[in-house]
């Protein structure tokens, strides 16, 4: 019997991708998203495979989530890996930021990751297996200027992921990160949003000089697929080793961020965004 992989947001880049390269290793998929009427009516649905079931589910929302999780194993039967992947990046100076968006940024990329987490564990304990995917970022480790908001949600994903593979070691449910660098996604466009208050025009000329040089770093990333590939692989994996960068540019960034002091790490990162 095939098995199922629980994937949240799977419209667009990483999350489509990853439900792709799963249907196509011969599983199941749960293709989570916020909007799955939009996907059923594209004429590349997601929906019109073999063995994937679109669903509606917005991490923000705990109903959403409990009822996709219900529906997806009164469906397929059970839940083997979850992908927490569902995320965008506010992107500007922290001091241009709304409380409104401050929330937003951790209800998405932390709290929604957490609830989805917290609502498939009993199955998961239940059946005494289970991987949990956690789809985190270099940026759980590595900081630029902008991101700050961004970052610190990353980070906690980075906290919570490691803490959390201890509490369910003795299930036998596997925690594992996935940290790619900037990936070929519309990240930089629908995924991403701004931060920006007339009151603090001394960020402006900041903030485009450092946007600009960012998004051209976005644009030569890796593809989506190499990051589904890596998702695939930390769900398969039978170890209990808990970090996959998923492509060259993430592992050399990784690599340097251990090996270099803090004082010269910070001057490299400040020459290549033009701080």
């Amino acid at each position: 019997m095939p098995k199922t992989v629980f994937i949240t947001g799977s419209s667009s880049g990483i999350g489509r991708s990853t439900a792709l390269y799963f249907q196509k290793q011969g599983w199941n998929v749960a293709a989570t998203m916020r909007s799955p009427d939009k996907e059923i009516n594209r004429s590349n649905s997601l929906a019109s495979l073999d063995r994937v079931i679109c669903l509606k589910l917005d991490v923000t929302d705990r109903l959403s989530i409990a009822n996709a999780v219900a529906e997806t194993i009164a469906r397929l039967g059970a839940i083997d890996v979850l992908v927490n992947n569902a995320g965008y990046g506010m992107l500007g100076a922290f001091e241009t930021s709304t409380p409104e968006q401050i929330q937003r940024q951790f209800d998405t990329n932390v709290f929604g990751l957490m609830e989805t987490t917290r609502t498939v564990l009993p199955h998961f304990r239940d059946r005494k297996q289970g991987v949990i995917v956690n789809v985190a970022s270099i940026g759980g480790h590595v900081a630029f200027p902008l991101y700050s908001l961004y970052h610190a949600t990353k980070w906690a994903v980075e906290g919570f992921s490691e803490s959390l593979q201890h509490e369910l070691l003795a299930f036998n449910i596997r925690v594992k990160i996935v940290e790619p660098g900037p990936i070929k996604t519309d990240f930089y466009e629908r995924s991403a949003d701004r931060t920006s208050n007339p009151d603090f025009p001394e960020y402006d000329e900041f903030s485009d000089r450092i946007l600009t040089k960012l998004n051209k770093i976005g644009t030569t990333g890796a593809s989506p697929d190499v990051v589904a590939k890596t998702i695939y692989t930390a769900s398969t994996d039978k170890s209990w080793k808990l970090r996959y960068p998923s492509d060259p540019l993430a592992k050399q960034l990784l690599f340097m961020r251990k090996l270099l002091p803090d004082f010269l790490f910070t001057k490299i990162v400040r020459q290549s965004t033009n701080v």
